[in-house]
């Protein structure tokens, strides 16, 4: 006998993992705080990789419908130095392991696949208490609670489950991203479109780092990496667009000025967004009843792997409670020793190239360039330097 899950959040995550506990005809009910599916913009463009997010979409059962969403062309890369130089180039052949979609198409595809009703939307955690014997209540902002045999928080970075398994919580990793848009951009920002390319840029330096996709629609996603003070971001008024553009423009004084366009250009006004981590192996005693997936469980600075580690684990989660249909602990064991494992290695830089830090002296165009290439000569293998995942 299955017992019914409960999911705190509707993220990539929490939905994978709803999405195969329904396959396996296991109860599942996932509790959302927004209002509706389109009750806020989920971001830029997610490169979906071969290793991890892909498998996860298999045991879904929703990897044709997710090839229906590849935006073609966008694994194209470009490496620049601060003066323009364009470092590297790689064209997209269509043979990467690494299909770009965009974020907001990909959750949606998650939730059409799922009975109606499946998620209650609205429904924001104000607090969790263990009641003994494994089960579980979930306060919500409008009074109403929720008992459960099995809880799974799926609700991010400052997870109200969380506390029920650690008192770890996130910290500042010393950056903070800011969001720009330029729309239109091939006819309203040629330069900036031509400096773009077809895909994604990258022109780091240390302490400051410009990332631009070309999204569906015509559309430039620039994010803004600066290593400062949480203060020194509280001291610009986001709230004035145009100084608040011109004061982050201003960090970049002396870059080529069709990279300095990404920013001075925008349509939208600049969004901050600190970046913070959990330690990167953290573990917690198994407490019955109860897990974490995703951000909730192993929050990461950005690199790549966040949204795919998240799918994944609730594809594994969901396999595993599958297994396990009279032994619920046995399956969140299984489950939360693989994950520790897992997330642990791509923390601590075990797949793939390791990213220098934004400070460090290495975070530039030829620094990276020369780290891809001692990678590549040590695992003969094939690809480019990649790009962290945009938060």
């Amino acid at each position: 006998m299955h017992t019914p899950v409960t999911i705190i959040g509707a993220g990539l995550g929490g939905l994978t993992l709803a999405r195969v506990l329904h396959l396996h005809g296991i109860p599942v009910t996932v509790h959302e705080a927004e209002a509706s599916p389109t009750a806020r913009a989920q971001g830029g463009m997610l490169d979906i990789h071969d290793y991890n997010g892909q498998l996860a979409l298999e045991a879904a059962g929703l990897m044709d419908e997710f090839r229906g969403l590849v935006l073609e062309g966008r694994q194209a890369m470009r490496l620049l130095d601060r003066d323009g130089t364009v470092v590297f180039e790689q064209a997209d052949d269509g043979t990467g392991g690494r299909p770009e979609v965009m974020r907001g198409e990909l959750r949606r595809l998650l939730i059409d696949s799922l009975p109606a009703g499946t998620v209650r939307w609205g429904h924001k955690v104000s607090g969790t208490r263990a009641l003994g014997g494994g089960r579980h209540e979930v306060r919500f902002t409008d009074g109403t609670t929720v008992t459960t045999g099995l809880l799974v928080g799926a609700d991010g970075a400052w997870s109200r489950v969380r506390p029920l398994l650690t008192t770890a919580t996130p910290e500042y990793t010393g950056t903070t991203c800011v969001d720009i848009y330029l729309y239109d951009a091939d006819t309203r920002h040629p330069v900036a479109a031509k400096t773009v390319g077809s895909g994604s840029l990258m022109a780091p330096s240390p302490g400051k780092e410009l990332f631009a996709h070309r999204e569906s629609g015509d559309t430039l996603h620039v994010y803004v990496m600066l290593s400062r003070p949480q203060d020194w971001f509280a001291a610009v008024d986001f709230t004035d667009a145009e100084a608040a553009t011109a004061r982050i423009a201003a960090e970049f004084e002396g870059w080529a000025p069709e990279l300095t366009a990404l920013i001075t250009e925008a349509d939208t006004a600049p969004a901050p967004r600190s970046l913070n981590t959990l330690p990167a192996e953290l573990r917690w005693d198994r407490v019955p009843g109860v897990t974490l997936l995703g951000d909730a469980a192993h929050l990461q600075a950005p690199n790549g792997e966040g949204a795919n580690l998240a799918m994944l684990d609730g594809a594994e989660l969901g396999k595993a409670l599958a297994a396990h249909p009279d032994d619920t602990e046995a399956a969140l064991t299984e489950y939360e020793q693989a994950m520790f494992v897992r997330s642990a290695e791509i923390a601590l830089g075990g797949e793939g190239m390791e990213m220098p830090g934004i400070d460090s002296e290495k975070n530039t165009a030829r620094g990276l360039l020369a780290l891809f290439m001692e990678s590549q000569g040590s695992q003969g293998s094939q690809g480019n330097p990649g790009h962290p995942e945009h938060p």
